[in-house]
Parts: C-alpha cells; structure tokens; sequence
C-alpha cells in the first residue's frame, strides 16, 4: 500500500527545495561563479534529485515492486508499472548520475554544467511531480 503522506511530504519538501534555488539562483553566469552561490546552487539541486529518487523509492515499497539491485532499477520497475513514462525513467537516470557527480565527485564538478542544468532543468522536477501525483 502506498504511504501516501510521505510521498506527499517528500513533494512538498521538493517544492521548498526548488523555489529555494529559484530564490538563490543568479541571472548569469558570472555571478553564479561566487563559491557561496555555486555551493548553495549544487547542494539544492541535489536535495532536488534525492527527493525524487525517495519519491521513487516509496513507490517501489509501497507497490511491492521487489528490492531493486541498484536506484537505476527502482526507475525502471515503475516504468514497466506505468507509474513513469519511459522518457521520465530516462530523466530521472540522468539525475541520478548528475547527483552522483555532485556528491561523490567521480568527476569534478563542471560548474557550466551545473548553472546550465539548474537554468534550464529544473522543469524537469515538474514533469517528474505531474507524473508522480497522476500516479497517486
């Protein structure tokens, strides 16, 4: 049965999350250079990505989808649910990797990709939440 309070919860949190970074977020690119914007910038764009993944993680729980063998498999048990089209199950691949850079730093952190991706993506957290709530 799905927990839908936390699922819930874990939306709102996402909706704090992104209208924070909206708040913080510089116009242009220079100004997003200054280290206390750059650090506010990734670590809200990951707090982003987690709630998502957790939101996912809920679903997979809540539904009885089985233990998945890594996060990339809980996408794909809710795309063969129906519970994410295939294009968000790629979406949310992506974020995932991008997380992982930002907290992990198996790469180092491109700073133009990470400015490029919270100007241009975070619409994506939208489509994410639409897809989820319709689920609900």
């Amino acid at each position: 049965m799905l927990d839908k309070d936390r699922i819930l919860r874990k939306i709102d949190d996402l909706n704090l999350y992104l209208e924070e970074l909206k708040q913080i977020l510089p116009a242009y690119y220079e100004e997003y250079q200054k280290v206390e914007k750059k650090r506010s910038c990734e670590r809200l764009l990951h707090l982003c990505i987690e709630c998502a993944v957790d939101v996912c993680k809920l679903f997979v729980s809540g539904l009885k989808l089985g233990l998945p063998s890594e996060e990339n498999d809980l996408f794909d048990k809710l795309q063969k649910k129906r519970v994410l089209s295939k294009k968000m199950c790629a979406l949310l691949k992506e974020m995932r990797a991008f997380r992982n850079i930002l907290i992990h730093e198996y790469a180092s952190v491109d700073d133009e990709l990470v400015y490029e991706k919270a100007s241009t993506r975070l619409g994506d957290f939208e489509k994410f939440k639409k897809e989820i709530l319709k689920a609900l």
